[in-house]
């Protein structure tokens, strides 16, 4: 694993990891299985259009990570979940969907997802919230617990940027993974070699490296070459006094 890598928390070496896509409108389906193939190492198994199909798809194909709409035609997703508990399933579960009243939300988090991303999104968005659940699952693989400090750090989520309220439109999760980029990078970083790391778009990768660079959280040095404006180059620093 390369230090870039290990810095955006994504494993890119060992088993692929197994997706199956359930969503009632197969263009959309389609659509994010694109999106889960293009970050390694998800790749998708199936898809399936009603809870029914869900839940045989899990039975058969055994996947890894359930990519989850709640509004299925014939079953709430809340209850396909139930279905795969009691089928004794232990894949993990991320919802996608439009549902935003609250008790779908506790509802899912009292169900263990892993995560709840609501639409309409970007794929950078589902991309970060991929790679975050790629780290979490390396870890609770290969951790050894000696300590309640080692059970800490399986259950507790990394911390985002301190001292830096984020502006309408920047995610905690995404300005973690920029962090993470720029600590864990040998010298400076540019805009693009940030978007490459954490995997995002250069656009996304150059408002979170100056807005902390607004915070006094980044250092920014200009690069000059023969032609054209200089490069911004960003470093990770201590938050000024």
């Amino acid at each position: 694993m390369t230090a870039a890598t290990e810095a955006a928390g994504t494993p890119t070496t060992g088993p692929p990891v197994d997706v199956l896509v359930v969503d009632d409108d197969f263009m959309v389906a389609r659509v994010n299985s694109t999106f889960v193939e293009r970050v390694p190492p998800f790749r998708v198994v199936g898809t399936a259009g009603t809870g029914e199909q869900a839940v045989h798809a899990v039975g058969e194909l055994r996947p890894d990570l359930v990519l989850l709409d709640l509004y299925l035609p014939d079953m709430f997703g809340l209850d396909v979940i139930a279905r795969l508990r009691t089928a004794g399933h232990d894949c993990d579960v991320m919802v996608i969907s439009a549902a935003r009243e609250a008790d779908s939300v506790r509802g899912a988090v009292r169900q263990g997802v892993v995560d709840y991303l609501l639409k309409p999104f970007e794929q950078d968005d589902l991309a970060v919230r991929l790679r975050q659940y790629a780290g979490r699952r390396e870890r609770l693989l290969t951790s050894v617990v000696r300590g309640q400090a080692d059970v800490d750090r399986l259950l507790v989520p990394p911390a985002g940027p301190r001292g830096s309220a984020l502006p309408k439109g920047l995610s905690v999760e995404t300005a973690g993974l920029v962090e993470q980029a720029l600590r864990g990078a040998e010298g400076t970083l540019s805009a693009v070699e940030c978007a490459a790391v954490v995997g995002i778009s250069r656009v996304s990768s150059r408002r979170y490296l100056e807005h902390f660079h607004a915070a006094g959280l980044v250092h920014v040095s200009l690069r000059y070459g023969t032609a054209g404006r200089p490069e911004r180059r960003y470093a990770w620093q201590r938050p000024r006094p």
